[in-house]
């Protein structure tokens, strides 16, 4: 009888092992992320805590700024088309697609990321303390919680917990194969959850929304996975490339495709609080800490567009005429819901939910329409790159509105009641013009970036036969108009309520932060052509 030591060489010998080969410096935007991320978790572990905040900061700038960096390193290193457009490449065993879009996304999550780092580090607004909650275990009122805001404790947890989520969104808009793409999914996803519960004051909402979030996001990643599952079933395959030959090489239809589709579709669609699966988003918004709300708003609206557009437009690419039906009716009823619901909304940060919802139907808009050859601002670029204009446009918006609204306090904190705002103007006509500029720029008003990102997706969408779509998306824009001059009448032109709102004086983080903001809704409105020269050489997806 043959001995075990030559059975396992035997079998060894006829077993043939493919050595994974993982491109480092391609994936290194990634593991700079994480591997910060995991460096907090053990500066938690051992750290003083009187000394977490300033090093979890530090950490969090850092890795962002190394991040960014190494971005455009991987941009410059990919070689390009003769169209100038990047080529990209797959690794990690084909899990991981760095291709233009890609690094475009990367960079442009990375940049918002650490404008959000300012507005989570902000001390002055609450005493000397984070606007996060000192022990998230303690029971809102009870004697440990008033004792941890006493005693100035801090939940620095939320640098590594950020980190893990920006890390996620990352691999999620860049996922090869749908299993990777889960997986990123539930990385995001989690620390999102626990951030949104985190609030220092307001505990028992804050606490609400994170379980509304927590509950309605388990729901949507197993539709998820269940379409997946019934993909995989269909092509064989979890690579978005392979899925792609499959569905080409298919004659007819087929169910399986079809139900795997559609319930994939609900996954992400949630993720940007699309309707109909849009309800978390405003009990979510306004529950928050007012920094989270800003981060969730910019950054994962840019990570689910992104990994929607490449499933879509990668795997599903040949049943296009199946699936753009379904999207002209989601991108309808979205911009119907968040127009017209934001016109009841008597609460600031309920009012922006829905304008988030809006905006996802404009991006959905620019979603359907031609995939090349349309001229905006004197370039030729295709839908996807309408759509990653747009979302830069929107998110340097968003988080300098979200800014504002953490310097609008009352004896309570934050008030964001419509009625606390009135006569903003008088009491800090600055904060309320730049407060009325981000409004102006979310109604799509000219000279700011949300005129020029309208004008791409919609000439995108007319380009692509969906000019029905066009029309509601222009009347919904001027619904929307409406509640946002709204606001602007309440602050300039409505006396006081009681003694009036009370803008904090922020510190110089939060300072940045609204700057950056209103600078960039500017200059996106009036010199659009390099971030559309950008898009343009990221290029498509790669398959």
């Amino acid at each position: 009888m043959m001995s075990q030591s030559t059975v396992l060489a035997t079998v060894l010998a006829a077993a043939s092992f493919d050595k994974p080969t993982i491109a480092y410096g391609r994936l290194s935007p990634l593991l700079v992320v994480f591997g910060i991320a995991l460096v907090g978790v053990v500066v938690e572990a051992f750290a003083p805590r009187e000394r977490r905040y300033v090093i979890q900061t530090a950490l969090a700038l850092l890795g962002l700024g190394v991040s960014l960096l190494a971005v455009i390193g991987v941009g410059l290193d990919l070689k390009t088309n003769n169209d100038g457009a990047s080529r990209g490449s797959v690794e990690a065993m084909g899990a991981i697609a760095v291709d233009g879009p890609s690094l475009f996304i990367w960079g442009t999550l990375l940049v918002f990321s650490l404008i959000c780092v300012l507005l989570f580090a902000e001390r002055h607004l609450e005493g000397g303390i984070t606007a996060f909650a000192g022990q998230a275990a303690a029971l809102p009122g009870t004697e440990a919680e008033r004792e941890a805001s006493s005693r100035g404790i801090e939940h620095t947890e939320v640098f590594p917990l950020m980190m893990f989520a920006i890390g996620g969104m990352m691999l999620f808009a860049s996922a090869n194969d749908l299993l990777t793409m889960f997986v990123a999914l539930e990385v995001l996803s989690l620390p999102l959850y626990l951030l949104c519960g985190l609030a220092r004051r307001r505990r028992l909402i804050s606490q609400e929304s994170a379980l509304k979030y927590f509950l309605l996001g388990a729901f949507s990643s197993a539709f998820f996975l269940y379409g997946i599952a019934l993909v995989y079933g269909f092509a064989g395959s979890f690579r978005l490339g392979e899925i792609d030959t499959a569905v080409s090489s298919t004659v007819g239809g087929s169910s399986l495709l079809l139900a795997g589709m559609a319930l994939m579709a609900v996954g992400l669609l949630f993720k940007v609080s699309a309707a109909p699966f849009h309800a978390w988003t405003p009990d979510v918004y306004q529950g928050a800490p007012t920094a989270v709300t800003a981060f969730m708003a910019a950054c994962t609206k840019v990570a689910a567009f992104g990994a929607l557009l490449r499933v879509f437009y990668v795997a599903l690419g040949g049943v296009r005429w199946d699936w753009q039906p379904m999207m002209w009716v989601i991108a309808a009823l979205t911009m119907a819901i968040g127009s017209v619901i934001a016109i009841t909304q008597t609460d600031i940060k309920r009012m922006l939910a829905y304008s988030s919802i809006a905006h996802a139907g404009f991006l959905i808009t620019g979603f359907v329409g031609a995939q090349q050859g349309i001229e905006v601002a004197g370039q030729q670029i295709s839908s996807l790159q309408a759509v990653m204009f747009y979302l830069v446009a929107y998110g340097f918006t968003t988080i300098g509105a979200f800014a504002v609204v953490t310097v609008v306090r009352d004896a309570g904190g934050e008030t964001t009641h419509l009625s606390r705002w009135a006569g903003l103007g008088r009491e800090a006509p600055v904060v309320a013009g730049v407060f009325a500029f981000f409004l102006l720029a979310f109604a799509g008003i000219p000279l700011t970036s949300g005129f020029t990102s309208k004008w791409a997706v919609f000439t995108s969408a007319w380009a692509g036969g969906a000019w029905p779509l066009v029309v509601v998306a222009v009347l919904m824009s001027v619904v929307a108009a409406f509640f946002y001059v709204r606001v602007i009448v309440v602050m300039f032109f409505s006396e006081p309520v009681g003694d009036g709102p009370t803008v904090a004086v922020p510190s110089i983080l939060t300072s940045i932060t609204i700057t950056v903001g209103a600078a960039m809704t500017l200059i996106l409105g009036v010199v659009p052509q390099p971030v559309f020269d950008l898009a343009r050489t990221a290029g498509e997806f790669i398959r």
